[in-house]
């Protein structure tokens, strides 16, 4: 919050009076001040990770002027693994009403954390997570491919394989290959053979390596490194710097105590423009099995900038 804090209004959702007391002491015992650029709408929640509860905003600029819109999906914790998710499922129209926006409700689930867009109309998945049966019978590339054109205006969808191990959302594009720019992907890759994602993130760098944009031009591809093996009591935790949140002039980029912090850190500087770069560590954060993408969902401004 403090990295947030001056740079856009931050949004953080409370369950009530209480927990919003609670939440202001937290940021002022780190140094915060929960009266700038913070505030707390009362929306209750099951679990912290609003990227896949929350709505994915749109904008439509024209010439009748700009708005914006939350589409609101289902959510059925992923694939129905932690009930009970009642709140979270209503967690996207609180937002909305929140917001003061149009709501546009999908019949169908899908996570934020699912798909990456470059703004232009491309988007990035994959196969493991929107094509599995347990967030809805009967899926394929095509239909899926048709959803994200009518709810999220994709012209062009990138189809990655799996996600990393420890990943309980079926392999979140969010964990593997994100879009820095409008031409340029930061892709998780594992160098060493001994490493349980070394496979997988090698078949999904060579195919990023043969895609193009929407206009037909290959992707340029940064390769971010993978941390250490993270476990907590012997099960692997999906540490990912690919799970990063960019901001208005900075990107939130995970840490995890380890020598490759550095090295990841000074890529995303290297393809991040003219935003400062800061560490945040998710150690203990990813225990949860998500990072600081996973608790965030960036909503766009009335106004262009």
């Amino acid at each position: 919050m403090r990295a947030l804090q001056g740079r856009e209004q931050v949004h953080i959702a409370v369950a009530d009076v209480a927990a919003e007391d609670a939440a202001r002491g937290l940021l002022t015992a780190q140094g915060g001040d929960p009266d700038i650029g913070i505030d707390f709408p009362h929306i209750p929640t099951d679990d912290a990770w609003l990227r896949d509860t929350g709505p994915v905003f749109c904008i439509r600029d024209d010439a009748a002027g700009r708005e914006r819109a939350a589409v609101c999906f289902r959510f059925d914790a992923w694939g129905g693994k932690y009930p009970p998710w009642d709140r979270d499922a209503a967690v996207s129209h609180g937002i909305a009403e929140y917001a003061g926006v149009r709501r546009f409700e999908a019949d169908f689930v899908l996570e934020g954390g699912s798909v990456d867009g470059n703004g232009r109309g491309t988007v990035l998945t994959t196969e493991s997570c929107l094509l599995h049966p347990n967030r809805g019978a009967g899926r394929s590339r095509e239909s899926m491919e048709a959803r994200l054109h009518d709810w999220l205006g994709a012209t062009h969808v990138l189809w990655l394989g799996e996600g990393i191990a420890g990943d309980d959302t079926d392999g979140h594009v969010d964990d593997i290959a994100r879009f820095v720019d409008a031409g340029t992907v930061a892709v998780a890759v594992a160098h060493s053979p001994s490493d349980p994602n070394f496979e997988v993130l090698r078949v999904n760098l060579e195919r990023l390596r043969r895609l193009n944009d929407q206009d037909g031009r290959r992707l340029a591809v940064v390769e971010l490194p993978m941390p250490p093996t993270h476990r907590v009591n012997g099960e692997i935790c999906p540490a990912s710097y690919a799970n990063f949140y960019l901001a208005n002039g900075v990107a939130l980029v995970p840490t995890f105590g380890a020598e490759t912090d550095a090295r990841a850190l000074a890529t995303m500087r290297e393809v991040v423009g003219d935003r400062e770069v800061v560490g945040v560590a998710c150690g203990d954060l990813v225990q949860g099995l998500g990072a600081v993408h996973c608790l965030s969902q960036q909503e766009p401004a009335s106004q262009p900038a």
